[in-house]
């Protein structure tokens, strides 16, 4: 069984920064990419960041230039870096990770809100 464990929402003022952790916990399993995902209220969930084991990134075009996804292979971790975030940004943060012949693991989500 693999879990995955997200960090590091809260609340945080328009131009602010937070950063997200996400590590998968288990034995047995390999991990491929890994991406963080968002859903808005009213909103369908949407691809933020993804990153490939090899450290290919891409990113959703509303938050080039100022998110960064990074990873710890080492550590099964997952990171996103948020800088001058806005108000648009308010979501449910989703972790997700596609293990090597498992399939896909969601986080539980973490909740960000930019707000003054």
């Amino acid at each position: 069984q693999v879990q995955l464990v997200e960090s590091g929402g809260g609340l945080v003022q328009p131009g602010g920064s937070l950063r997200l952790s996400c590590a998968a916990y288990g034995s047995g399993f390999s991990i491929n990419a890994m991406g963080w995902y968002r859903q808005a209220p009213g909103k369908q969930r949407e691809l933020v960041a993804r990153i490939t084991t090899g450290g290919t990134t891409n990113y959703a075009d509303s938050v080039k230039g100022r998110f960064t996804i990074s990873r710890d292979n080492a550590k099964n971790t997952v990171y996103l870096q948020m800088n001058s975030l806005k108000p648009e940004d308010t979501a449910v943060y989703y972790c997700n990770v596609d293990l090597i012949l498992r399939g896909n693991r969601w986080g539980q989500g973490t909740q960000v809100t930019v707000s003054s």
